[in-house]
């Protein structure tokens, strides 16, 4: 016990000097590239597709168009909100927080959302001799499209909620 002083390193600083690059966000490139990463990040591209083609007809009054703008630009902007916190690792700064369930719960109701919004969107598409048949169209098969990304984020995110998804490609959250 008499030499447990001498074994403690009470050094605060590094040997190297401290390198500002003037930002003191660190961006976690690795989740760009997971899988949870790129399905969030196609989620914010396809979902742009569904409410720019819905809102580039005249279409806008019609009252199922109106669900699907809801349900298309809440979801993207959330979708893109979410992607900065888990980029830029805001959630480390909330540790009670249970990212896991939180991500699981979002996912889930965002592909119950957009379920809804596809079925409203493809039952209103008019005949096609109408001019924005093809705008329309398109954006009921992006809604199904960014529906089965939500779908397949979701099982990620109950893998991860559940323990089951402890590897880099299938984790949510960063660790």
């Amino acid at each position: 016990m008499a030499d447990f002083p001498g074994k403690v390193n009470t050094q605060t600083r590094s040997s190297e000097p401290h390198r500002s690059y003037g930002s003191t966000l660190m961006a976690d490139m690795d989740f760009i590239r997971s899988i949870p990463g790129i399905l969030l990040i196609a989620e914010i591209f396809v979902g742009l597709l569904v409410w720019s083609l819905i809102a580039s007809t005249i279409f806008t009054s019609n009252s199922a168009y109106v669900w699907v703008m809801i349900v298309s630009m809440t979801l993207w902007l959330l979708s893109i909100a979410l992607f900065v916190v888990l980029l830029l690792r805001f959630y480390q700064s909330l540790p009670s927080v249970p990212w896991p369930l939180v991500l699981m719960v979002f996912y889930v109701v965002a592909s119950v959302l957009y379920v809804t919004a596809f079925l409203a969107d493809a039952a209103s598409v008019p005949a096609q001799t109408d001019i924005w048949h093809g705008h329309l169209g398109a954006s009921a098969f992006f809604a199904i499209v960014v529906t089965l990304l939500y779908g397949a984020s979701s099982y990620l995110a109950y893998l991860d909620w559940r323990g089951e998804g402890q590897n880099a490609a299938a984790s949510t959250v960063p660790v």
